[in-house]
Parts: C-alpha cells; sequence; structure tokens
C-alpha cells in the first residue's frame, strides 16, 4: 500500500479531519459509518481522501450497522474503523460487545456530546461510563482519552496498532470542541518514527483448508453452557490483565511533594495542568494526574501518588463518570475526594483556579 503521508508536515486542520488523517496514516482500509454531529466531518474528510489513495467508505442505515458491517471488513482482514457521537455510542454497544467475545481488532472514534439522549450536538465529557464499560460483558476494551489534536493523530495510529496486536476493541475518546476546533499538529508516517504497525489478516476465508495447515479459527459470541462460557471469559480476562502494563498510560506532574492532586483527562486536562503550574508558581503544592487510558485505567499509578498525598480534586465536564473510575481505583485507601463537575460544560483554568485557592492551607 502507498504511504499517504509521504514526508513530515505541519498541519493547521480541524480534530475531525486530524481523526480522518490519522486512520490514513496507520492505513485503514475502509471506513463504515453513519453521520450524526460531532463527529460528521470524520465521514466527510475521509470520503474526500479515501478516493485518492485507494481507500473506500460505505455509509449504513444507522450506527448499528455500521458497528456491525465495521466487524465484517475485519472478519474479511480489512484495517475497518468507525466513528459516532452520542446516541449513535449507545447503538455501537452491541458490535462492540461481539468484538469483545470474537477478540476482533475493532477501531472507533467517539467525540463526545452532550446527554443524556439527544440533548446537545456540541460537547461533554459524559460517554466515559458508555465508552469504558458499556455494553453487556466484561468491558475489555482499550479506550484512549485525548487532550490535543497531536494527541488525537498519535493515539489514532496507536489504536490501529493496538487493537489488531492485542486484539481488542479500541477506542479514540475525543470531544466536540476537539472535533470542531482548529489547532496545529506534525502529521508524519509512523514508520519514519520507528513505529512498527502491526499486521492485518482475515480471520474468515483463509487459503487453505483448516486442520491442513492452518488452525481453525474459533469465532464464536454464543454459547450453549454456563461453564464453556466462563472458561473462554476467564481466559480473556487472563489476557486481558497480561497486556494492561504494556497498554496503560498516564500523566503525572508535581504529584510526590503535593498536597493535593489535580485529576483530569482529555481536553479539560489542559485546563487542569494550565492551573497547576500558575498555582505552583504562586506557592501552591498543587499535582497534577491525567489518565490517558481510562480503560485499562493507570491504577498502580494513581495508588502511588495517593502514598504521597490524600487529597484529589476531580475535575470534570460530566457528573462523576471520572470520579467512579478514580474512586474504584483507590478503594481501600484514605482519601479525600473533591470534585469540579459540570455537565456539558467547558472548564476553564480560572475555575480550577479559583476553587483550589478556597482551601487557603494549602499554601506555603
Amino acid at each position: 500500500m502507498e504511504r499517504a503521508i509521504k514526508e513530515e508536515k505541519r498541519v493547521f486542520m480541524t480534530g475531525n479531519e486530524v481523526v480522518a488523517w490519522g486512520a490514513l496514516a496507520a492505513e485503514a482500509d475502509i471506513m463504515y459509518g453513519y453521520p450524526i454531529t460531532p463527529q460528521n466531518e470524520v465521514m466527510h474528510y475521509w470520503t474526500r481522501l479515501a478516493p485518492k489513495h485507494g481507500r473506500k467508505f460505505l455509509q449504513t442505515e444507522d450506527e448499528l450497522s455500521a458497528g456491525f458491517t465495521t466487524i465484517g471488513g475485519v472478519l474479511a482482514g480489512r484495517r475497518a474503523f468507525t466513528a459516532t457521537a452520542g446516541p449513535g455510542n449507545i447503538l455501537l454497544q452491541e458490535p462492540v460487545s461481539m468484538a469483545e467475545m470474537m477478540r476482533l481488532p475493532m477501531v472507533m472514534a467517539i467525540m463526545q456530546r452532550g446527554g443524556p439522549s439527544t440533548a446537545t450536538v456540541i460537547y461533554s465529557q459524559q460517554e466515559v461510563n458508555l465508552t469504558t464499560s458499556g455494553g453487556n460483558g466484561e468491558a475489555l476494551r482499550i479506550v484512549y482519552s485525548t487532550a490535543t489534536h497531536q494527541e488525537l493523530y498519535d493515539y489514532t495510529i496507536k489504536a490501529f496498532n493496538a487493537a489488531w496486536k492485542y486484539r481488542f476493541p479500541t477506542f479514540i475518546l475525543g470531544d466536540g470542541y476537539q472535533a470542531k476546533m482548529r489547532e496545529p499538529l506534525v502529521m508524519y508516517n509512523p514508520q519514519d518514527k520507528g513505529v512498527e504497525m502491526a499486521a492485518s489478516e482475515p480471520f474468515v476465508g483463509k487459503e487453505g483448508k483448516f486442520g491442513e495447515g492452518r488452525e481453525p479459527a474459533h469465532l464464536r459470541n454464543a454459547f450453549s453452557m454456563e461453564e464453556e462460557l466462563y472458561e473462554v471469559v476467564m481466559e480473556h480476562i487472563q489476557d486481558y490483565n497480561k497486556i494492561t502494563p504494556q497498554i496503560v498510560e498516564y500523566v503525572s506532574l508535581g504529584c510526590e511533594e503535593a498536597d493535593l492532586v489535580i485529576v483530569a483527562h482529555g481536553i479539560v486536562s489542559r485546563a487542569a495542568v494550565a492551573a497547576q503550574e500558575k498555582l505552583r508558581r504562586e506557592g501552591y503544592r498543587v499535582g497534577f494526574f491525567r489518565p490517558i487510558t481510562l480503560r485499562p485505567f493507570p491504577v498502580r499509578a494513581l495508588r502511588k501518588v495517593c502514598k504521597s498525598t490524600s487529597k484529589f480534586l476531580v475535575v470534570e465536564s460530566a457528573f462523576g463518570q471520572l470520579a467512579r473510575l478514580v474512586k474504584e481505583a483507590l478503594f481501600g485507601l484514605e482519601a479525600e475526594m473533591d470534585e469540579i463537575f459540570m455537565p456539558g460544560l467547558g472548564i476553564t483554568s480560572e475555575k480550577i483556579i479559583g476553587h483550589v485557592k478556597k482551601k487557603s492551607e494549602l499554601k506555603v
């Protein structure tokens, strides 16, 4: 396949356009999708790029169909992906559960919008619960929460690699602000950065006969016996736990000597780290912790932070969805939790700084 990006270049574009280019750089073959704001332009840009680079696109009748056709493409050996938001993410959970059971490398970009239901088409961080643990099953999936356009590009490439390497459904979790705003980034060919792309291969229709030169593919998502299901699920869980240390990512700043640690993810983490830096300059002993992988969550890293400080401020554009993951990670430890919960609203560094300064005992 001809390289879509032949040399490194600095560009200025929207986040949706970045995802399309990132998928192209990750050697995606085809996108299946259905329009829903604020991810529409992922489809629009992909349909412009695809014919120029020998790739394909199919618009389905809804997001449920987009998910299942993505699975069909993957079974045929295509590096297939989809993108959606809000109510579309809800419909996507059924095929995601199927991909989880069948261990298929399904890739999805989610641009979060306000909820519940139709709500707004603008922005939120209210799809964390849904994306990290939606569907029936054990939520054996990988979720990268991005904060910048550069990360949208980097982690779109990484999502394809992780999905095909580990064979678990993989999400790029963005939001409506990232989708629509423009900012600079550097696009590159991953091979030029030393990134070895995991190869894709068909799961059905392989050459030859099973038992004669190749093993059969056990692609099942339905089981008649409870004991059989238990054995299969436990094997998947063991595989997931084994690869977790290789997947989990986070950012930790100034937590070793902090009296308070601000925890945020995605685009809100940009405001949080700006607040942490300003508060530090003013003499407040404040740290910053950002989970990049929301699933698997960086449990060990956060528990290590809790040994230095037991006070946490969780900041999110939802009502406790990140906080739920934080509390689960710190279960059994002594931790004091504070929060700024603003469902569907952007959060500024000034908002965080004002909140922290009310706790005057934190100042040196």
